[in-house]
């Protein structure tokens, strides 16, 4: 036998990954990626061809098996090491992002007769058409005084599970009525692995609106929508597992997929920003952990419960057992940078950077929203769009990309002040996520925020923070805490804000602050206008 090891699987928006590390010190042995096969379905369904209207965002729930079946492996094979020494795996998943299933787990787009109906499909994360739903849970939840509601901002998401479940009850009710169970795919992917069908606490309180033990009652379910009244006792609601704690044993099926021991411990499901606090050593009030990737997940802890404006929500033990666990988030980040370089500027982001880098904050003449697939926080609206202010004949790609660059770390700072004006203060800024490897990215986050940025010490940090808790559902720690203080790893004040770029930024971010608001906050609804012809025109082609 040589030295125990776990096994963390993240499973984020295109593809799985899969990192051996060892329990004594958290180093990571192996890895390996499973690029998702059906990737994101938003144009059409392959089964079909049929065009699916905007705003959608499907995934196939095979291709998650997939990440079992061959990242696992060859993860395993990468770190060169015995299967027999893994005591532990966990996983994290995006979120929120949903699996309807029948009493036994199966998806039902795999049931014949389904697999042409969209709703029957795994519902991403970015799926946003729900934003109508959305606005009514808000608006009736407002009128009736109900006390959940501050707990999240003030406003649920669209991408949260109560909007999405009650778009497949309106839109498509044999779907709605043939699915047991509205399964988070952290939860889903953990079934898969034991047999057994446990609910996380952590998506439970942050996208299912579970708070005090309780979730939305019969009577507000009721008034929202006629069939609606039964859907947390009949779909929603199951037995929870604490995050860290083992949700059963991996079966001998998984074990066969994976490589790895039958009978090891599985941990409880989680979301992919949140195990990440851990992996970075972040788990005291201040450390703001800002995940970057296709969006940006922003999660903190602390010690009072306060209500902050658009937070996604708070949640007691959300993070970590014994303070309050707050999240916030920017929808589209590393997705807008791809959507221009993919669309309009084909130098790639390494040469546009290099270009950008070259130049003098504000020597662009630009300024701009992050908005292209909407408003996570602070504005929970994602009928909101993008905005490039600025633009003349003179205007380059690269001033574009710079622009673009800005704009998210404005938005990170309207968040961070929002939490701080709320009485959450935010005195550390660590970055995870694979957008930690642009320098100039980072140095602008720095200077906008006016934050020294710590930056983890993995660059694989939701798969490590589910090692983490894997180890801890094994027995190898007693919680989490510890187990982040052996295995979490990060780089303090790697980026330290430039007096003379703040203040250029602080210009800047005025401007940004205007068209936020002017846009955001009922100045001007032509962005919702725009949506609403939009979809009027997508159906009327369907």
């Amino acid at each position: 036998m040589g030295e125990p090891l776990t096994v963390g699987v993240d499973f984020g928006t295109l593809s799985g990954r899969a990192v051996v590390v060892r329990v004594r010190d958290g180093a990571e042995l192996g890895s390996a990626v499973f690029e998702y096969p059906h990737g994101v379905l938003d144009e059409t369904l392959p089964a079909t061809g049929r065009a699916l209207p905007p705003d959608w965002a499907l995934q196939v729930p095979a291709d998650y098996v997939g990440v079992l079946r061959n990242a696992v492996p060859a993860a395993l094979r990468d770190a060169g090491v015995d299967a027999g020494d893994v005591i532990g795996v966990a996983t994290d998943f995006t979120a929120c992002t949903m699996v309807p299933t029948t009493a036994d787990g199966t998806p039902l787009c795999e049931l014949p007769g389904f697999e042409g109906n969209p709703h029957a499909y795994v519902k991403l994360w970015k799926h946003h058409s729900a934003q109508p739903q959305a606005d009514r849970i808000n608006e009736l939840a407002r009128q009736r005084g109900e006390k959940w509601l501050p707990r999240y901002g003030g406003l649920i998401s669209s991408e949260w599970e109560f909007a999405k479940a009650l778009q497949v009850l309106e839109e498509a009710p044999d779907v709605y009525a043939a699915m047991r169970h509205w399964v988070e795919a952290a939860d889903w992917i953990v079934w898969q692995l034991t047999g057994t069908y446990v609910r996380n606490a952590c998506t439970a309180g942050y996208k299912g609106i579970l708070q005090d033990g309780q979730y939305p009652s019969q009577d507000f379910l009721r008034e929202l929508a006629p069939g609606f009244e039964s859907f947390v006792a009949d779909k929603l609601e199951h037995p929870l597992g604490e995050l860290g704690s083992r949700a059963g044993s991996l079966t001998a099926e998984a074990a066969a997929w994976t490589g790895l021991p039958e009978g090891i411990a599985v941990a409880v499901g989680n979301v992919d920003a949140h195990v990440t606090a851990p992996a970075a050593n972040a788990v005291e009030p201040g450390q703001m952990v800002a995940i970057m990737g296709t969006s940006t997940c922003h999660v903190m802890n602390g010690a009072e419960l306060r209500e902050v404006p658009g937070m996604c929500g708070v949640v007691d033990g959300g993070i970590v057992p014994g303070l309050w666990g707050y999240e916030a988030g920017q929808s589209g980040v590393g997705d807008i940078f791809g959507w221009f370089t993919g669309h309009f500027a084909h130098d790639g982001h390494e040469q546009l950077t290099q270009l950008a880098a070259q130049q003098e904050i504000g020597e662009h003449g630009l300024v701009a929203l992050d908005w292209h697939s909407g408003n996570r926080s602070v504005l929970v609206d994602h009928e909101l769009s993008g905005v490039i202010v600025g633009q003349t004949l003179a205007t380059r790609p690269e001033d574009v990309y710079r622009a673009l660059l800005e704009a998210t770390a404005f938005g990170t700072r309207k968040i961070i002040e929002t939490f701080t004006e709320a009485g959450v203060p935010v005195t550390e800024l660590i970055i995870a996520g694979g957008l930690m490897k642009n320098a100039l990215l980072m140095q602008i986050y720095a200077d906008v925020t006016n934050l020294p940025l710590s930056v983890i010490g993995s660059a694989q940090g939701p798969a490590l923070g589910s090692a983490i808790h894997a180890a801890v559902a094994a027995g190898a720690y007693p919680d989490i805490r510890a187990a982040a203080a052996a295995m979490g790893s990060v780089e303090r004040a790697v980026y330290r804000p430039v007096p003379a770029h703040v203040h250029a930024y602080d210009e800047l971010y005025a401007e940004y602050t205007t068209l936020h608001d002017y846009f955001g906050r009922g100045g001007n609804d032509v962005m919702h206008r725009l949506a609403a012809r939009r979809r009027e025109v997508a159906k009327g082609r369907s």
